[in-house]
């Protein structure tokens, strides 16, 4: 698309469900499973005998379901030369969660934020999602959203095969991230020995244990595998649909705390107002995977894969928003006043606000979320030591939305009484009667254009097209190094963004203050856990019925369009290590990437300097803005070999992280400070330098086999730059137009994304592993994985979080991250008991108005169940049966502004129960 032709903290220590700390669960299972390794070998000994192994061969033990996901995992962790975490199906589409974010956010050192009570983006090592990179068979993936963050929700968990997250770089790895790198990984048909067909329903119920309607949805996947010509040709084809309608959610948002005058006196009310929200919505997902591999002979394979998904979200919200202590005074409104309170010393317990005029909302929002992935890779042996590797991919993401808000308000002023830590109040009118409330512009928010509702129609399309092409040569036995990988990748990035925006007047009127009846039809229903029921109606149905529009014209929406182009050329080598350093043996890579990149953004400047000037007439200039740099990133992984399966990891690294595009744009406005006496403003900042960092691993390993493992690890990342928002003086004289009013000087301050220097990130992360049969045969079945970390950052940012002031910290922190999984399966049958727990962090949301916005979010346990039988033999073998109960706790979204006392979101979800039936042939 043409941009240029559309117009001119703090934290809380928690505990698990298992009445373990975090912290605690993973040292004691550490410390445990370590001074049990002499009977674990004894026990994996036993094992081998007993199955017929010897010390020369190995066991033919067939490993399936839980134990088998895990095993292959382990074996991946085990293996790479980088220190990595790994996610293995236990069968073809089995993996359990509903997308590949879930079951990420159980690795060590890895969390999710939730979104619709759904893990969507990850956070790897206490950094934002914007400091990992999201891969598919190793090609960067581009998103939906407004930035780099990957939303991982899109990506079905039934349609791939495995996850690896490098926590340290691998040089033949591009488009890695500062804090990590997610590469999913879909399957390859010629590594399966036979046909493979497997079929999976799901049929869930959720809102459980809540009082509002509950929802429900179904899964449905087909995975089928096969091999022709001689095993020449392998294909793969995978489809998932995921479909489903939650029950009502509550959502309190409070305005936060504030002081009102009392007989004269001043004193503390608990409430300046607040919205309470009642959330639904209907789902529906379609993921497409198809693979198919070409290998004519044992030098030459060409693979063609392809990842196709869509995702379509419908929310639906009522609610009212309630200016208690409100100070607005006009002939339409009045300023709210403090009657009949109780006091507790200066502090009010209960009371009653008057002159409060309620606005109703109906709203819906949807989107349409498409991603299609596309790869060809060639892989040659020119000869015995040569390898050549080709690899093109093109990768995009579309998102178009629609966000509508109708507005609704009382005929009449209200009282309304309320008490101290309760979120019930009682209004003195019934907003569910359509004689009461009327459609309408409640405050005069739109003045002359009226404004009794809003509808915005954001679009954002990201694309990167990458070549690849690489060698790898075997070097002689007996040298230092083992392999070396060299080659070139050049990958084109353009994202852009959007925002066409309408104002909803009453049907055929001019009056600011006209009123509409609600349609007929119209219902009501409960606004969260107020105990006030409102008025409803569907807003999509009724729009043009009830409503004219006109497109809003403003320097906030035009400056919502930009457009980022990147193009990143990325030179690497990779040499493997394999030798001895004295008597113990040593492996590992040594990597070097040389990365130049292109960046560049075009947008909107918008003159707001005019006086008396409409907002639709501000003078608005196209702007086109960039700059180039390169990186030289070397890497070193070493792995030495303890004995008896132990392992010492280091890894030592210089690693980056691109700015976020949102950051990049080249989008600015600025209008005539009279206070001062100079020009200022804010945008985006197209010319910034990465995130930069150097980076050192320190990790412990002991392993039995592919069975089990126990780690700790220790990191430390120093942040050489990263990017905060700052105030700085500027030069406004090419942004000057005739009209600009004139300032007594053309140097200015503008506030916008700049690179900052100094700060550290650093953590501890233990994990473990365990059949626990190691302990006891009369364990035999049951196992646990369990890992938790600690992290620690420097870094110290002007907040910008919601409601916050001062200085805060990295934003996507959680000082303790853990999960805790225990286990059984035999005999068919299989239980999971999983629960992941992170503490407070500053995250990331969306506002109203389609920006990004930091907010403080309090920690969460999350707690899953799961069963299943697999019938083992007969004519039904293959048929497996499950039930899984997801949030069993019941684990709420809470939001607060800098305090945890001044919570502004309070968003249940309730549990989720689920049945579903698998079968595979």
């Amino acid at each position: 698309m043409n941009l240029i032709n559309k117009r001119t903290a703090r934290t809380v220590p928690g505990t698990i469900a298992f009445k373990l700390s975090p912290v605690a669960a993973g040292c004691a299972v550490f410390m445990a499973l370590t001074s049990h390794a002499a009977l674990a070998q004894e026990t994996s000994t036993q094992d081998a005998a007993a199955t017929g192994a010897t010390n020369s061969g190995v066991a033919t033990v067939t490993v399936t379901g839980i134990r088998r996901g895990i095993e292959a995992a382990i074996s991946v962790k085990k293996n790479n030369d980088s220190i990595v975490e790994a996610i293995s199906a236990e069968d073809i589409g089995k993996l359990p969660d509903q997308s590949i974010a879930e079951s990420i956010a159980r690795l060590p050192g890895v969390t999710a934020q939730r979104t619709n009570g759904q893990a969507a983006v990850i956070s790897i090592r206490g950094m934002s999602p914007d400091f990992s990179t999201g891969l598919l068979n190793g090609r960067e993936q581009v998103s939906t959203g407004d930035s780099r963050g990957v939303e991982f929700d899109q990506y079905p968990s039934e349609l791939l095969s495995g996850v690896v997250i490098y926590k340290t770089p691998d040089g033949a790895l591009v488009g890695q991230g500062l804090s990590g790198t997610v590469d999913l990984q879909t399957v390859r048909p010629l590594d399966f020995n036979k046909r493979t067909i497997a079929l999976n329903y799901r049929r869930d119920k959720t809102g459980l244990g809540m009082d509002n309607d509950k929802g429900h949805g179904n899964r449905f996947t087909f995975s089928y595998i096969d091999q022709f010509a001689n095993r020449q040709v392998g294909v793969a084809f995978g489809f998932a649909r995921l479909q489903g309608k939650s029950g009502d959610t509550t959502r309190f948002e409070s305005w936060g705390n504030g002081t009102a005058t009392y007989n004269g006196a001043t004193v503390n009310v608990p409430y300046n107002g607040f919205n309470a929200w009642t959330d639904g919505y209907d789902q529906s997902r379609n993921g497409l995977m198809g693979v198919i591999q070409y290998r004519p002979s044992k030098d030459f394979t060409s693979t063609v894969d392809l990842l196709y998904t869509r995702y379509d979200r419908n929310n639906r919200t009522r609610g009212i928003q309630m200016p208690l202590n409100d100070g607005t005074n006009n002939a339409y409104d009045q300023p709210g006043q403090l009657i009949n309170a109780t006091l507790s010393g200066n502090n009010v317990t209960a009371g009653a606000f008057n002159n409060v005029r309620a606005v109703l909302r109906n709203d819906a929002v949807s989107w349409q979320d498409t991603t299609k992935s596309i790869g060809w890779n060639n892989k040659l042996r020119v000869n015995q030591d040569w390898t050549a590797n080709l690899d093109l991919s093109f990768n995009s993401a579309e998102r178009n939305g629609t966000n509508i808000e109708t507005y609704g308000s009382s005929t009449t002023l209200d009282t309304v009484k309320f008490t101290a830590g309760s979120q019930t109040f009682v209004p003195g009118l019934n907003y569910a009667n359509t004689n009461v409330v009327k459609l309408t512009d409640p405050q005069g928010w739109g003045g002359a254009d009226i404004q009794a509702g809003y509808v915005k129609f954001p679009h954002v399309y990201d694309k990167i097209n990458a070549q690849r092409l690489d060698f790898t040569r075997d070097l002689p036995d007996g040298m230092f190094f083992s392999k070396l990988t060299a080659g070139v990748n050049v990958s084109s990035r353009s994202k852009t963004r959007e925002y066409t925006e309408d104002l909803l007047s009453v049907k055929g009127s001019s009056n600011p203050f006209a009123t509409e009846a609600f349609p007929s039809g119209s219902g009501s229903g409960m606004a969260a856990g107020t105990g006030i029921n409102v008025a409803t109606f569907d807003p999509v149905a009724n729009l043009s019925s009830l409503y004219d529009l006109k497109q809003k014209k403003h320097p906030d929406i035009t400056n919502k369009d930009w457009i980022v182009n990147e193009k990143v050329t990325t030179a690497f080598a990779k040499l493997g290590i394999d030798t001895n350093v004295g008597a113990l043996p040593v492996r590992g890579a040594l990597g070097l990437q040389m990365v130049h990149t292109k960046q560049d953004s075009t947008a909107y400047s918008v003159d707001k300097t005019g006086v008396n000037v409409p907002d639709s007439q501000r003078p608005t200039t196209p702007v086109t803005d960039g700059a180039s740099y390169n990186d030289f990133l070397p890497s070193l992984n070493l792995i030495g070999d303890l004995g008896n399966q132990q392992s010492l990891r280091f890894s030592l690294s210089k690693i980056m992280a691109r700015p976020t595009l949102n950051d990049m744009r080249a989008s600015g406005n600025f209008g005539f400070d009279a206070t001062r006496g100079i020009y200022s403003g804010g945008g985006g900042n197209p010319k910034l330098d990465p995130f930069r960092a150097k980076g050192i691993d320190l990790s412990y390993e002991k392993y039995w086999d592919s069975k089990a493992y126990v780690s700790a690890a220790v990191f430390y990342k120093k942040l050489d730059t990263y990017i905060l928002n700052e105030a700085r003086t500027i030069d406004y004289t090419p942004f000057i137009l005739p009209t600009t009013v004139k300032a007594p000087t053309n140097i200015g301050e503008l506030t916008t994304p700049v690179n900052g220097h100094g700060g550290n990130i650093k953590g501890i992360e233990l994990a473990a592993s365990m059949p626990l049969n190691v302990f006891s045969r009369y364990l035999d079945g049951f196992g646990v994985v369990a890992n938790a970390s600690q992290t620690a950052s420097a870094v110290t940012l002007p907040d910008t979080a919601e409601g916050g002031s001062g200085s805060m910290g990295l934003p996507g922190l959680s000082r303790r991250v853990a999960s805790l999984t225990l286990y059984y399966e035999k005999a068919g049958f299989s239980a999971r008991a999983a629960e992941r727990y992170r503490s407070d962090f500053i995250g990331d949301i969306t506002t109203n108005t389609g920006d990004r916005q930091l907010t403080y979010i309090n920690g969460e346990k999350i707690l899953d169940l799961q069963f299943g039988y697999e019938i083992q033999s007969g004519p039904m073998k293959g048929l497996s049966f499950l039930l899984e109960m997801n949030n069993v706790n019941d684990a709420h979204f809470k939001r607060y502004r800098k305090t945890k006392d001044n919570v502004i979101e309070d968003t249940r979800y309730g549990r989720t129960v689920l049945f579903g039936l698998n079968y595979k042939l």
